[in-house]
């Protein structure tokens, strides 16, 4: 079972999972992270490093967040790996937390 980045990383984007997955499979957008389920391999140390807990399990995602299943599958493919930590975005403090940020996932 895979696990799935999910709404609160949008425009937020924190790194710290990156650094400690074992397979590298974290894709990075302009403004949120997605992990390729098939390059998975469930170990779960992605889930504790983030900071803002937008890290699930896909078996456990939020109730209201299943799309984004579908869309770290969609968006890791088109996406380039990240294996490095980069700092945060510069306004991410601002959006953690906030609801209703799908609009503004930037492709």
């Amino acid at each position: 079972m895979p696990f799935v980045v999910t709404e609160n990383c949008i425009k937020c984007k924190y790194t710290d999972c990156v650094e400690v997955c074992p397979v590298d499979c974290f894709h990075e957008g302009p403004n949120f992270l997605v992990i390729d389920p098939d390059e998975c391999i469930d170990c779960t140390l992605c889930e504790p490093e983030c900071p803002i807990n937008a890290i699930y399990p896909e078996d456990d995602v939020p109730a209201g967040q299943e799309a984004f299943v579908a869309l770290n599958r969609e968006l890791s493919a088109a996406w380039p790996v990240i294996t490095v930590r980069k700092e945060p975005l510069a306004d991410a403090k601002e959006w953690e937390g906030k609801p209703g940020k799908l609009p503004l996932l930037e492709r």
